[in-house]
């Protein structure tokens, strides 16, 4: 399994990135993927996640109504576009993915995705907002 994360960068308070992240090695329709971000000297944390048998993502709260988590299964990708960027963005961000994920994207109705429930990760791509 190998997951390639692209598209983080610098923007000023109010913009907008949309990171890429490409996955191989796993059957791309009926697994778990899931962006987090890590600011410095602070836990990773997640920020969306999906099923992607389904259409339905789990987005946390500090960002809804300002990212969207959207799947390309031709391309076997997953996208994170990210409006209205603040600096408390500012993190790296990094996609995860877990093979045959039914029974865990069961479990997000009643707790929100944890690291834990990925075994694969990218190494990450810096987002930095500032002014």
């Amino acid at each position: 399994v190998q997951l390639v994360e692209s598209g983080g960068g610098t923007v000023q308070p109010g913009g907008s990135l949309r990171p890429s992240c490409v996955a191989s090695g796993v059957t791309f329709g009926v697994a778990l993927m899931a962006w987090f971000r890590q600011a410095s000297e602070k836990q990773r944390e997640v920020v969306a996640s999906i099923y992607t048998a389904t259409c339905s993502p789990f987005y946390a709260y500090f960002v809804k109504g300002r990212f969207t988590l959207s799947q390309d299964h031709a391309k076997e990708t997953v996208y994170l576009q990210m409006n209205n960027l603040k600096p408390s963005d500012t993190a790296k961000y990094y996609c995860a993915t877990e093979v045959d994920g039914m029974g865990t994207a069961a479990a997000w109705y009643f707790r929100p995705p944890k690291t834990g429930d990925f075994r694969y990760w990218g190494q990450g791509t810096q987002v930095t907002v500032s002014s």
